[in-house]
């Protein structure tokens, strides 16, 4: 008789979901499956009001992710209403936006994903939280990670009205410039987010990538699929959060396509199971054949690593030394281990960091042009930009009032969801034994999903 083991809710992610796992008679995994119950229509409640309030409304998705969802909605009504925003909105905007990722990517380091790092897979699910990890690495440390956090927060309020839901994003750029006299505090506190993502990347390699438990879970199969690789890359082809180009990579790192971001439809395809709210992407170009790896496979996936996997390297200094350094330990490009998502989270936290001093120090941030007024407008427009978890894509279709006639979002975990898929039932078969199920089993079967940061709030939309 088929057993079934159901790990529900699954836990240290934003929105609800389940795994099930179905054994057969020897004890052994037949199949697995990762399942969102959530669903939340947000597509379909946003028809028929106005196309300006999207970039406002459309970010209430989510609880972790919002500014993303404020810039990708910012940026689709620039193209409906055929306006480019003057350089110091665009200066705000991204910004705001690497701040953002900034600190949420901290968020998922120490509180959703990192306490499986830094204590072990085996540690009491009591202590696999923030208060274990500031308790293992000391107060101090945890003080420093929450007032950096707070003032990069504090920052995204300055820059966009509200430190959770921003309000600036305007139709041809934002709603108010920055005052000269908060520069200084603003460059401060890039100055000291730059210095903090150094000292994580110290904190990580000591504490974590050169400890037996994390070498032994990281140079085992149990965590590897050879997927292809999608993320967003500036005119050098290398990372970008704020815009630029689509590209994607095949599993040995060669280009498989480079496009704008309106032509997304040309290139993605999304794909219903009846066992899922949430729906699976894959390559057009390759077609749907199952959740199988590898170069015959639609699948691809989005995010830290994959963003890293599909650029030629970051835009700043120090996170290329970070990104070469990553990439050299690993092996070489592409890296396919998923557990690696880890790592190239903290480089991009390096990467935000360095940015959000560059623009900080521009010194148009300050200058008052900061909104040029719409004169006509188009019935359609896409916007995109990298969220934390992945690409981020806001295609809007409106009727002559400008009403929304109709509306997709393709987000992150969307993207991801069909290699998630894989990578629960490859650590289901690689963990559990004639049915033999610890805690720590468990666990290591949910760290195969949340090295993605997954949001099944915005995937489930």
């Amino acid at each position: 008789m088929t057993k079934r083991i159901t790990i529900n809710p699954i836990t240290r992610l934003e929105g609800h979901g389940q795994i099930q796992i179905d054994l057969d008679d020897a004890g052994q995994v037949a199949r697995t499956f990762f399942q969102v119950p959530d669903f939340k229509g947000f597509e379909k409640f946003c028809e028929g009001r106005a196309v300006e309030e999207m970039p406002t409304l459309t970010q209430k998705i989510c609880g972790v992710c919002p500014t993303a969802h404020h810039i990708a909605g910012s940026k689709a009504l620039d193209r409906i209403f055929d306006v480019e925003p003057p350089v110091p909105a665009r200066i705000i905007r991204e910004l705001m936006h690497n701040a953002f990722i900034f600190e949420d990517h901290l968020l998922h380091c120490y509180y959703l994903g990192g306490p499986d790092l830094l204590l072990g897979a085996e540690a009491s699910p009591e202590k696999r939280n923030i208060f274990g990890v500031i308790q293992s690495l000391g107060q101090a440390t945890g003080k420093r990670l929450i007032d950096i956090r707070k003032r990069v927060r504090q920052l995204s309020s300055l820059l966009g009205g509200s430190a959770l839901y921003p309000v600036a994003g305007l139709p041809g750029g934002v709603a108010q410039p920055v005052a000269e006299s908060r520069r200084a505090e603003i460059v401060a506190t890039a100055q000291d987010a730059v210095a903090f993502a150094r000292f994580n990347l110290t904190l990580f390699e000591e504490r974590v990538w050169d400890q037996a438990h994390f070498q032994q879970l990281y140079h085992s199969d149990n965590f590897t699929q050879p997927t292809y690789y999608m993320g967003m890359v500036d005119d050098n082809k290398r990372v970008n959060f704020y815009d630029g180009n689509i590209r994607i990579v095949n599993p040995e790192g060669k280009q498989f396509g480079l496009f704008d971001p309106q032509d997304y439809a040309q290139h993605l395809a999304e794909r219903v199971k009846p066992w899922n709210y949430l729906k699976l992407l894959y390559l057009k170009q390759i077609g749907w054949h199952g959740l199988v790896p590898g170069n015959a496979s639609g699948i691809y996936r989005v995010g830290p690593l994959a963003r890293l996997n599909a650029a030629e390297g970051m835009a700043t200094p120090l996170a290329q030394q970070e990104y070469e350094k990553m990439m050299t330990a690993l092996g070489g490009k592409p890296v396919h281990n998923t557990l690696a998502y880890h790592r190239a989270r903290l480089v991009e936290i390096l990467y935000a960091a360095e940015r959000m001093l560059e623009l900080a120090q521009d010194e148009r941030l300050t200058q008052s042009d900061v909104r040029r007024l719409p004169r006509k407008f188009r019935l359609k427009g896409v916007g995109a930009c990298e969220a934390p978890r992945g690409t981020l894509i806001h295609d809007y279709k409106v009727d002559k009032q400008l009403l929304v006639d109709k509306m997709n979002l393709v987000v992150a975990t969307q993207h991801n969801a069909a290699a998630i898929c894989l990578d629960i039932d490859r650590a289901a078969r690689a963990f559990i034994d004639h049915g033999k199920v610890t805690d720590g089993v468990l666990n290591r079967i949910e760290m195969a999903y949340r090295a993605y940061d997954p949001c099944m709030a915005c995937a489930t939309h």
